[in-house]
């Protein structure tokens, strides 16, 4: 196979270069799963409104619904000072138009769909999915969370 042969005439370098170029051709994984599409999130959440309050509790969960993310954005309180965001698109066939993730309160997150679970760290648990939802980043100040990407 050409990726793999190298001459004596050429340099070491080029024949890593030559690896690194040809390789990812060579393989033939055809199990690859489409990536959740990028969005722009720039979000701001109050802690304190009523509607959050399902935040006060660690592993305590609520959706932030319209447009932010591809498909909106579950945020799971682990503890007082540490919040995750995730995006609700399931990362297992990312482009179907039900691969959408809930929540089971204090539970897991699952894809209905696909029935893909996933840890409140966006870890694949169970069904198809292998790769991790995907996280948003979250910084904290005072009762105001703020999520971006």
């Amino acid at each position: 196979m050409f990726c793999l042969q190298s001459s004596a005439r050429f340099g070491t370098s080029v024949v890593l270069l030559s690896l690194a170029l040809t390789l990812p051709a060579c393989n033939s994984g055809g199990n690859a799963q489409p990536q959740i599409p990028l969005a722009a999130v720039s979000e701001v959440l109050f802690l304190t409104d009523q509607q959050n309050s399902a935040l006060r509790f660690d592993n305590g969960a609520v959706y932030l619904r319209g447009k932010p993310g591809v498909r909106g954005i579950i945020v799971i309180r682990q503890n007082a000072s540490s919040y995750l965001a995730f995006d609700r698109n399931c990362s297992y066939q990312s482009q179907d138009t039900c691969a959408r993730v809930f929540i089971e309160p204090f539970v897991r997150i699952y894809d209905p769909c696909c029935q893909s679970q996933f840890s409140f760290q966006g870890q694949p648990q169970g069904g198809p999915a292998t790769l991790p939802l995907r996280r948003y980043t979250t910084a904290l100040s005072g009762n105001t969370l703020t999520i971006t990407n």
